[in-house]
């Protein structure tokens, strides 16, 4: 098998069965998987497909090894980009088989990057949701000229053209992401007022945790359906799974016996935490089987019969488990689930056709409404013993939301675990600089090894010293151990190295010299004053940008349209030194930076937020001058060109497939 090179496809058969999208979107992965050892073998493509949405949720990695051997006996020959995309085809049509329905109709809540390969969606799907939207959003006042959305449309891609929904569905979610008086909300938007929301409502979706890598505001204007709805779900996802964590739903330690187990369970994505309190109540009703996923193990009903039969006893039907047909049985579990107050999100049908992403709306949906656990538990007594560091918990969220911004294989749900055994830093490290992560000496996960976590993290620390990183004392154990304080200065270190690398390649009168905080101080300042302001900051954390108005400042200096000072606080109280914060993040967020910090970053001067918050208006300043643009235009004109500073570190090849998508289709 030769290299690939250049071409995407030379076999006709091959370019009928793809669109150019989906080859790009491929060629990305293909590239990645490629990548990170130096080649790809026969040998390991049964591992690296498990990253492909629909085969790999559908194959075990014995299955889909299985079907490559049979292609293919040879395990070490070299695999090229045509080889990749007939055993792709090939495990696609296994897992239709599987799922004994079109593949292609599976639209889920996204593993990785929200660029779907496959352009159709599921019904069922945007049914589900159409229905948490009009649930959710009834009683919005701008929205209820629009709502209830019908279903059997598709009413719902021509609503969301505006940004409007999108955005007020992120505040239903994580409320107060968005301020609102940021919302371009006239009965008629101007190209560059819609342009604006989607960019605000793209920019805020990342900083809640959905990925949306490749995605522009383009999409949302055409309508593209696979991708809005990918979003949508992301966003629904985020809401259900809210209460999934121990500061919300403290009772949560009942399902563990001693603070060691705590921590365990606070390390948890929230998928796996909603896994454990559904065994946690099937073994309370003597259900012998282990639920492992949303999916097969449910779709005869038998588990949803056992956990609504414990969780609220008072409706139970005996038929349920009596019933020999499993689309029975799923219809006198929703009966049950209806008279409980919770028959939400899905049919019979897709509980029999295992669609996952409905059936784990259905369960966080029942944990939502009644949980089954003690209100009054000793074992809460272990929460006492664990450290609340608001600071550290604000700072462990914005880099776990910025790494996962930046399209990782591994989505983190907690820096201090998910880091420790230096992949996802390797792979953060290689998107930052690319080529400077040695992936020959890298270890993949899962690693059973403990000293094949310290290798690469002890790579992760030899880079960071190339990048003139201050790590005294810093070996790469430390990153294995979960050491939270030196894990978060590694961190700050590689988010502001990337930020100030960006200025660099943008200031091109700099010639080469290295960009200082110095540079973005001096630069903020400077546009200030030559707006007409007397305001000015001495350092990053000089307190009189705790009433937010040299931001506002700024901002207004770089977009004169930016800011409408009628809506603007004096900042003397803490309750409008807040107004103005959210304000300033959503205006922010609004002309195209990605930001993660919250409004009491602002407030309380956080030194390390500050700066990165000054350096994204620099750079969306640098990257987009007004001069060049239309009076009123926003950050851009596509949603290609307004890459911001999460996704401008992305590598070039996975970049192409929205560049491609926005020009063709």
């Amino acid at each position: 098998m030769s290299g690939f090179v250049g071409i995407l496809v030379s076999d006709p058969w091959l370019q009928n069965q793809f669109t150019q999208v989906e080859l790009r979107s491929l060629k990305a992965h293909f590239m990645n998987m490629r990548r990170e050892s130096g080649k790809l073998t026969v040998g390991e493509l049964a591992a690296k497909m498990s990253r492909l949405k629909v085969v790999g949720e559908n194959l075990t990695e014995e299955e889909r090894a299985s079907f490559i051997h049979d292609l293919n006996r040879n395990l070490d020959d070299d695999v090229d980009f045509e080889y990749f995309l007939r055993v792709y085809l090939t495990l696609q049509g296994h897992a239709t088989a599987r799922t004994g329905s079109n593949a292609k109709n599976s639209s889920a809540f996204l593993k990785a990057a929200t660029t779907t390969l496959l352009h159709t969606i599921s019904e069922s799907e945007k049914a589900s949701y159409v229905g948490h939207i009009n649930n959710y959003l009834a009683q919005d006042e701008f929205l209820n000229r629009y709502l209830p959305i019908d279903p059997s449309t598709n009413d719902l891609f021509e609503i969301a053209k505006d940004g409007v929904l999108l955005c007020k569905l992120i505040n239903v979610a994580v409320p107060g992401t968005i301020d609102e008086r940021a919302i371009n909300t006239k009965r008629v938007l101007n190209p560059w007022e819609r342009n604006e929301n989607h960019t605000l409502c793209l920019n805020s979706a990342k900083a809640i945790g959905c990925t949306v890598v490749n995605i522009g505001t383009q999409d949302f204007i055409e309508g593209r359906r696979h991708l809005v709805l990918g979003v949508i779900s992301q966003i629904i996802k985020i809401q259900l799974l809210a209460d999934l964590n121990l500061k919300n739903t403290p009772q949560l330690v009942e399902l563990v016996d001693d603070s060691k187990d705590v921590e365990e369970l606070m390390s948890l994505s929230p998928e796996k935490i909603l896994l454990r309190w559904m065994n946690f109540q099937l073994k309370k009703a003597g259900y012998k089987k282990i639920v492992t996923n949303f999916s097969s193990d449910v779709k005869d009903g038998e588990a949803y019969a056992h956990l609504l039969n414990v969780l609220a006893p008072e409706h139970s039907n005996p038929s349920t488990l009596a019933a020999k047909d499993p689309l029975a049985r799923a219809k006198l579990v929703l009966e049950h689930a209806d008279r409980m107050g919770c028959k939400r999100y899905l049919t019979a049908k897709d509980i029999v056709e295992g669609s996952p992403n409905l059936n784990l709306a259905f369960v966080a949906h029942i944990f939502q409404h009644r949980n089954g656990l003690s209100t009054q538990t000793k074992q809460i007594s272990f929460l006492e013993t664990l450290p609340d560091d608001a600071q550290v918990s604000r700072e462990e969220r914005a880099f776990r939301l910025w790494m996962n911004s930046l399209g990782n294989s591994t989505y983190i749900n907690n820096v201090f675990e998910d880091l420790r055994n230096g992949w996802v830093l390797l792979e953060t490290l290689d998107k930052v600089s690319t080529g400077i992560v040695n992936w020959k000496i890298a270890n993949k996960p899962p690693i059973k090894m403990p000293f094949k976590k310290v290798e690469n993290c002890n790579q992760v620390v030899k880079i960071g010293k190339q990048l003139k990183f201050s790590l005294v004392n810093i070996a790469g154990n430390d990153i294995v151990q979960g050491n939270k304080k030196l894990i978060l200065a590694y961190l700050w270190q590689l988010m502001r190295y990337t930020i100030l690398q960006l200025l660099k390649n943008l200031r091109f009168h700099s010639h080469g010299k290295e960009i200082t905080d110095a540079d973005i101080l001096e630069w903020a300042n400077t546009k200030v004053r030559n707006s007409g302001s007397q305001s000015h900051i001495y350092s990053f954390k000089d307190k009189s940008l705790s009433d937010g108005i040299f931001f506002l400042e700024l901002l207004s200096s770089v977009q004169p349209r930016a800011v409408n000072w009628s809506l603007v606080t004096k900042g003397r109280t803490d309750e409008e030194k807040k107004m103005n914060a959210t304000y300033i993040i959503s205006i922010a967020r609004k002309l195209g930076c990605s930001i993660f910090l919250l409004p009491e970053d602002i407030t309380e001067v956080n030194q390390k937020m500050i700066l990165t918050l000054t350096a994204s208006i620099m750079y969306w300043f640098l990257k987009n001058p007004v001069e060049d643009r239309p009076s009123g235009t926003s950050d851009s004109e596509s949603g290609s060109q307004s890459e911001t500073i999460s996704n401008s570190t992305i590598d070039d090849s996975a970049s192409e497939s929205s560049i491609e998508e926005n020009g063709n289709m």
